[in-house]
Formats: structure tokens, sequence, C-alpha cells
């Protein structure tokens, strides 16, 4: 019964530090085009965060703006490459957010961002486990505390991970632009050095050719 009870402290710990994230996601977003999300809350006094970054296109830029539930702007930034934005729960309902790409007339991006929600730093995600249980104070016990280690562990490397990978994007498409343009330049050079040795060709042969003279 005691083994039973504790696999079950188990599921739950996982399936609250689960639940606590709301995702990732990758998009391409168009040129002059806006695209919009959502997140619904529906507990007040919590933190969130946005984090954003565009991987390829242009500039590497976005416009972003966020919206509480009445329509206040909680956030609002023209041309951003990338920021975290940091938020309160205040109003209980749906909050959403908008990366608009309306400036640029040819070249469409693409945007990563990555919402995280159901932060409370006042209260650990375990201590939701035995208020359901009707725990209040409760000592953890020493596998729930490594349990705790090993999510901190793992979400700091996933963090690490993720922002490697944006960066090895990002540089990926630097290094590829910067190729194709070596290449066109290169091209140029070829094709002028081109015709500046046959221009010379003919102006030689014009130099070294007789003219004979009509009676």
């Amino acid at each position: 019964m005691a083994d039973h009870s504790v696999f079950h402290k188990i599921f739950l710990i996982i399936s609250v530090l689960v639940s606590s994230q709301a995702g990732e996601y990758t998009f391409e977003l168009a040129d002059r085009d806006q695209q919009c999300f959502h997140e619904q809350f529906s507990e007040s006094g919590k933190e969130a965060i946005l984090e954003f970054q565009v991987i390829r296109g242009g500039n590497f830029d976005v416009d972003l703006r966020l919206f509480a539930p009445s329509g206040k702007i909680l956030y609002d930034a023209q041309r951003k490459q990338y920021d975290s934005i940091s938020f309160k729960i205040e109003d209980v309902g749906e909050y959403y957010f908008c990366f608009s790409n309306e400036f640029s007339s040819y070249t469409h991006k693409t945007v990563y961002f990555d919402l995280i929600s159901d932060l409370d730093e006042d209260e650990p995600p375990y201590d939701k486990i035995y208020k359901k249980e009707g725990e209040g104070n409760h000592a953890y016990t020493q596998m729930e505390r490594s349990l705790r280690i090993i999510h901190e562990s793992l979400k700091m490397v996933e963090d690490y991970q993720t922002h490697h990978r944006l960066r090895e994007a990002k540089g990926r498409n630097q290094a590829e632009k910067l190729n194709k343009r070596i290449f066109l330049w290169s091209l140029g050079e070829a094709i002028i050095i081109f015709v500046v040795g046959v221009c010379q060709v003919f102006i030689l042969r014009r130099f070294f050719t007789e003219k004979r003279s009509t009676i």
C-alpha cells in the first residue's frame, strides 16, 4: 500500500511538471502578413514568460504585440530579432500575441517562440500535489527531492539545447546567405573578366589589321 502511494505521488509530480510547459513552436511568417496565437489562463496572480527569436529571413526582425483579455497591450515592439517577455497574469481569460511582418515587402521569416506558463515563484509545483491530497505541510522524501533536482537539471539542459539549436540555425542561415552572395559576386567578376578579355582581343586585332585603301 505504501509503494502504491509513493508511485501515485511520483506520477502526480511528473504530471504537474509536464503540464507547466505550454510548448514551443516554429512557424513561417510570409511577407506583408500577420499571425496571432492565443493561450487560455484560468488562474490569476501567476507569472508567464514569452520568448521568441527570428531564425531566418531578411534582417531577422518582426513586430510583436501582446494583449490581455481586456484588450490592453502588455508588450509592443517593432523590428525585434529576439526578446524574452515576462508578464503577470492579472486577468483570467484568453491572452493573445501577434507576430507581424507587414513592413516587409518581399522576404518571409521563420519565427520560433516558447510560451512558459503556470509559473508561481511562491509555490513550488510539488505543493500543489499535497494541497490536492489534503497535506498542507509535507516534508519531501529523498526520492521526491531527487525528482525535483532531476527535473530542474533536465529543464536547464533543455533550455541550453534550445538556445544552441536556435543559434546554430541562425548561423547556418547566415552562412548560406553569405555563400550565395559570394557565389553571385564571383560569377559577376567572372563575366566581367570574360567581357574585358574579349574586348581586349577585339581592340588588339584592330591595331594589327591593315586597312586597304580603295582607289
